[in-house]
């Protein structure tokens, strides 16, 4: 049974609540609320839970899956067609044709072969999605991501080799370490190569993010509601 955010006056407050969060970030940061987006997690999420958002103006979501968000857009971006739409979760190569195509921005580039296969099919299509690197902070073996040392010439031949329009990083700090040295981290990649863009910040951490300097917030659980634990 999929989960779902109950009612939508539930969804809607706590989307109004949050937008104040976000823009007090900012402001508290000396930063304007505006150069700050949200993107909603709406990975697991069915599409009737997603339009509410929709119909409040939210036009930034992010899914794991390729294969969910296939599913689960096409309807919602007939009626949305500006809905922008951001694969936050790891991709394999088999899924590149399917992700150049889907997906405006892909936030987890982070190996040469996927870099490589995304390259050959947005030039198959014509397509013009936005790339992120991935970085995996911690150096978590069991994490997804460029090693943080390894990450200026992981741009340089994204950039260079495969010729993808890279416009940030991304990260996911690990679970139970405190996150702004990681965010911080980011940052200084991100300013090495001219990179204006960092995806950073989650339900539990996107203030500290935004003071940090993220422009672009995940964030689900504090939205949709906590998911079910399978």
């Amino acid at each position: 049974m999929q989960p779902t955010a109950a009612d939508s006056p539930d969804v809607l407050s706590r989307l109004r609540a949050l937008r104040e969060e976000i823009a007090r970030a900012a402001r508290d940061a000396g930063r304007a609320p505006e150069s700050v987006t949200l993107t909603c997690v709406s990975k697991t999420f069915p599409a009737e839970d997603v339009r509410p958002l929709l119909e409040a103006g939210e036009r930034v979501f992010g899914e794991n899956r390729v294969q969910e968000a296939m599913e689960k857009w096409p309807a919602l971006r007939r009626d949305f067609p500006d809905a922008e739409l951001r694969l936050i979760g790891p991709l394999q190569s088999n899924k590149a044709p399917e992700a150049a195509a889907f997906f405006d921005v892909i936030e987890t580039v982070d190996r040469d072969k996927i870099a490589a296969a995304l390259a050959l099919e947005t030039r198959k299509l014509g397509a013009s999605p936005r790339f992120y690197v991935q970085v995996n902070t911690g150096a978590e073996p069991q994490k997804a991501g460029v090693l943080p040392q390894e990450a200026d010439a992981f741009v340089r031949r994204c950039r260079d080799d495969h010729g993808l329009d890279v416009r940030g990083l991304m990260c996911i700090p690990p679970v139970g370490e405190q996150a702004s040295p990681h965010f911080a981290l980011l940052g200084q990649i991100a300013a090495r190569n001219g990179l204006k863009e960092l995806s950073m910040g989650m339900s539990g951490d996107f203030a500290l993010a935004i003071q940090l300097g993220a422009t672009h917030v995940r964030v689900g659980s504090a939205l949709f509601g906590s998911r079910p634990k399978p």
